[in-house]
């Protein structure tokens, strides 16, 4: 992390924990809802299979930065699909760097290209071992580890939404993780259960299980991107949500946090670990600072 963004992002946190501050610092524009896969665990994609236009994507992070938001990340669908006005992901990265964001992130499947160097961070999504993410995601895991190959100068980070289909997979792909040229580390989330994906749902034992196998692994020295106290506060339920810091940018619609607060009780049923994570940093929580402190000058 260049020490501008440290710096900047240290004062940010001191005036929220210490003056209340609820303005935004992390914000995700999602860029199109199209996508060329059909994962077993995903409720929004290929619903309106809408590419939202270029300009209005950067006229959304210009009032983004404006408003003092500084981590950007770029989802979709499958985010490497957007293409506009002669653009593509790529160039949006490109220009929100120029427009001054400290931290400029991408989401995607890593089957069209991993090769993504302009971005900070690539969260790649993998579910699992072969079996279960072909299962959750389709045939696409050999490909993806081919782009991998590929894509010597990306800071890639696996992402990988644990559901009761793969939740025994987590430490095998640690070790993969570890073990594999270009990736860097590896985040967890839970998986959320949106309308018509519920029958993934983990139960209190899973969680359990799972939580205690991370903390073992990070224990052990594996590459992982999460907090370590942040899982006992995620198993507790136990945090402040939605998270007033965090923002959602869809076609011009806003949505604080993440996109589940509008529909009834899900929130509380949130797997999203960087939402746990962000809410007990802002809310002053010392352990906390020091882990994002340790953990963000690591990996990022």
């Amino acid at each position: 992390m260049k020490l501008k963004s440290f710096i900047e992002f240290s004062t940010y946190g001191l005036k929220t924990i210490f003056f209340k501050n609820t303005n935004p610092i992390l914000a995700t524009i999602i860029l199109t809802d199209y996508c060329n896969l059909t994962c077993k665990h995903c409720a929004v994609n290929n619903i309106n299979k809408i590419i939202h236009p270029y300009e209005d994507i950067k006229e959304e992070m210009n009032k983004l930065y404006n408003e003092g938001v500084r981590i950007l990340f770029f989802c979709g669908g499958e985010t490497l699909l957007w293409n506009d006005s002669g653009k593509n992901a790529k160039d949006l990265i490109a220009e929100a760097k120029e427009i001054g964001f400290e931290l400029v992130n991408i989401v995607t499947n890593g089957t069209i290209d991993l090769d993504i160097k302009e971005a900070d961070i690539i969260f790649l999504s993998i579910d699992g071992t072969k079996e279960n993410h072909n299962y959750i995601r389709g045939n696409t895991f050999d490909t993806i580890l081919e782009n991998v190959g590929k894509a010597n100068d990306s800071n890639i980070c696996v992402y990988m939404a644990i559901n009761n289909r793969n939740y025994k997979d987590v430490g095998e792909l640690c070790e993969l993780v570890k073990n594999t040229k270009n990736l860097k580390s590896i985040s967890f989330n839970f998986h959320t259960p949106y309308e018509g994906t519920e029958d993934l749902s983990l139960s209190r034992e899973q969680k359990i299980e799972v939580v205690n196998t991370i903390k073992q692994l990070m224990k052990q020295g594996y590459p992982i991107f999460n907090l370590y106290s942040a899982l006992d506060y995620y198993l507790d339920n136990n945090w402040n949500r939605p998270c007033k810091q965090c923002l959602v940018v869809e076609n011009k619609k806003r949505f604080v946090c993440g996109r589940c607060v509008e529909i009834d009780g899900l929130c509380n049923e949130c797997g999203y670990l960087f939402a746990v994570e962000f809410a007990l940093l802002f809310g002053g929580n010392s352990r906390i600072i020091y882990e994002t402190l340790k953990t963000y000058l690591k990996f990022v």
